[in-house]
């Protein structure tokens, strides 16, 4: 009997039915320094998920890339033409980039079964940051926006895109991150020990994953700023995309009054789990704060206020952390985003965190640190096709859900 799917519904359900597929993960995140793209062969799904990184490469942003982003990145106003036009034009840029990347290393599109593609994330709304609007009444809800539309990367790339993760996620509850969570159960879970796995990025998260292995006990939340106020701060006083290898930091002393000052904030006092961005944490931020607490930066030097936004996001990592498990439980850490190459902050979080049996990254347990988020999305991708039947209770902020929408190439 001829088949009543169309091709493309055939080519997805093929690819379901492997008992190993090649998903590509895409992320670009709000350090806006590239496009991490991650070549992987999956097999299995949930707890039984296995995953090995076949290439990996970064493809950097130019700058007219990155000051097109930054022109609507987190910002209260932006030129709608322009953030329409950039969707579309941010995918089609990614999708030529994967097609460039698969050229480069010999591999025919047709050997892939799936493109995960995050996107790039222009605004998280989260209703703790809301404005009060007079409609409607209740409040709006969680929301985030990722823009590289995926229809855009599925034809230039010509390989089926699944994208727009986080909205799923939103719509049964959550606040659409930290997602790193589903990825770290299926990959990073042990019996062995309880492991922290700390995503430095440009916003810090972890997620904890209980020796037990409970899927109902894992714990997922953002703790802060992780990179974003150390780039802006670079950006601002040197001209640098970072501090280099923690260099400027590493110069100055941290600042106890302006530290004190900064994590006088309501989002440290609020309950787990939670989620920011750099909508919140930024320059305006660090003014405003200075400001009012009559903290004269300018007066300030500059190594000593980088150290400062170091201890600062060190000290909100570390008190998230301490505050979720017993003081008794021994923990191991595992560090993964563009953090863990600043010996700063990595220095304060081992100064802060004395009770870790193990500091590390997560290139110890196979999976090079740069690479993780990107390989994230692609495990995302491949429970949504084949997976989806781990239960994670019915707790805020990790809702038992299959994540993103399918875009085909033809």
């Amino acid at each position: 009997m001829k088949s009543l799917l169309s091709t493309n519904l055939e080519s997805l359900l093929a690819s379901a039915q492997k008992s190993e597929r090649r998903i590509i993960g895409l992320m670009s995140g709000t350090s806006l320094d590239g496009l991490d793209i991650a070549l992987c062969r999956i097999s299995g799904s949930g707890s039984d998920t296995k995953v090995v990184v076949e290439r990996f490469t970064t493809v950097a942003y130019s700058d007219e890339v990155k000051n097109a982003i930054r022109s609507v990145f987190a910002k209260e106003q932006v030129d709608f033409q322009h953030l329409t036009l950039l969707n579309a034009w941010i995918g089609r840029l990614h999708g030529q980039m994967v097609a460039d990347a698969l050229r480069s290393w010999g591999i025919d599109p047709d050997e892939v079964d799936a493109v995960a593609s995050h996107g790039q994330t222009v605004m998280h709304a989260p209703k703790s940051l809301h404005k009060k609007y007079d409609f409607p009444e209740e409040g709006f809800p969680n929301a985030t926006l990722q823009i590289g539309d995926g229809d855009h990367v599925a034809v230039a790339s010509g390989i089926i895109t699944l994208s727009d993760f986080r909205q799923k996620h939103i719509a049964l509850g959550g606040e659409g991150a930290p997602l790193a969570v589903y990825g770290d159960y299926f990959m990073f879970s042990t019996s062995t020990e309880n492991r922290i796995m700390l995503n430095l990025g440009g916003i810090a998260n972890f997620t904890y994953l209980p020796k037990t292995q409970d899927a109902g006990a894992i714990f997922t939340t953002d703790t802060g700023p992780g990179n974003t106020m150390l780039d802006a701060y670079a950006r601002r006083m040197y001209g640098k995309a970072f501090d280099t290898n923690g260099s400027i930091a590493l110069a100055g002393r941290f600042s106890e009054r302006l530290l004190k000052a900064l994590k006088n904030h309501p989002f440290f006092d609020a309950p787990f789990p939670k989620t920011t961005g750099p909508e919140l944490f930024n320059m305006a931020y660090l003014d405003g704060v200075a400001a009012d607490h009559r903290v004269f930066l300018s007066a300030m030097p500059a190594e000593d206020v980088m150290a400062t936004l170091v201890r600062f996001s060190a000290e909100t990592v570390a008190d998230a952390i301490t505050q979720t498990f017993d003081s008794q439980e021994s923990f191991s850490v595992y560090l993964s985003g563009g953090g863990a190459h600043n010996p700063a902050l990595v220095a304060a979080l081992q100064e802060l965190l004395p009770g870790a049996v193990r500091f590390g990254t997560t290139d110890d347990l196979g999976i090079a640190g740069d690479a993780k988020e990107a390989v994230l999305f692609a495990v995302l991708a491949n429970e949504t096709l084949c997976g989806g039947r781990t239960g994670f209770g019915d707790r805020q902020g990790v809702p038992t859900v299959s994540m993103g929408k399918i875009s085909f190439p033809e």
